[in-house]
Formats: structure tokens, sequence, C-alpha cells
């Protein structure tokens, strides 16, 4: 007896939220945790649209000392961005690395990844 999942869509408008109460909210609802039927095996979540990301507030002086690596597999090429850095350029890069920091690390993350979808702004730039 197999039973279909009914996902919803819901829209969050970010402004003036708080960047990790904000991607709480969100990781709840894409792994779908207020549901009746949720399993944590199994991707039951709902779809989740942001606008406004520009408009995130950031409590305290993580702004300015949160920094990001990546690195390109070279020796010696270890690069830091600062949040206030990637905020300025991408704010929606932002949001998706807390919501995805705040997912469990298993093979359905870029399943509930895929249904987050970020803009910038009201008028969807």
């Amino acid at each position: 007896m197999k039973k279909t999942i009914q996902l919803k869509t819901h829209k969050i408008d970010a402004d003036g939220q708080v960047l990790g109460r904000l991607s709480t909210k969100i990781a709840d609802l894409l792994r779908g945790k207020g549901k009746v039927e949720f399993v944590p095996n199994v991707n039951v979540g709902d779809k989740v649209v942001v606008v406004n990301v520009s408009k995130i507030v950031m409590t305290g002086r993580k702004i300015d000392s949160k920094q990001f690596a990546r690195h390109s597999g070279y020796l010696g090429h270890l690069k830091f961005t600062s949040l206030k850095e990637l905020f300025k350029n991408k704010p929606e890069e932002v949001l998706k690395r807390a919501v995805k920091g705040m997912l469990p690390k298993n093979k359905l993350r870029n399943g509930w990844m895929k249904n987050l979808t970020i803009y910038r702004g009201e008028n969807n730039d």
C-alpha cells in the first residue's frame, strides 16, 4: 500500500528576519518535520520559496568575524571569504549555506536542497 505525499509550497519573506532562526525554520519545512507522515529516511518535505534575502539580519559580530574557506586542491591555494563580502555579492548563497549546514549529512540532503528556491528581492532578480 503506497501512500502519495502531498507537497505544499511555502513562501517566506526574509525581510528583517534573523539568519539562524530563518534557516532552522526552512530546514524543518524542507525535511517535513511538522507532518504526520514524517519518517527520517524518506523525503516527505515541502517546497520552500524565500524572497527578500538581501534584507536578512545577522546578530552579534558574526558579519565581521565569520569566514568561509575554499580550497582548489593545490598546495597553498586556500582562500577565505568573509561573511560581509559574501553577503554583499551573493546574499542567497549565505542563506543556502546556512540551511545546508542544518540539514542531516546524508543522501537525502541534495534532494531537500532542490526543493529550496531563493530570490534576492521581491521582484525575483
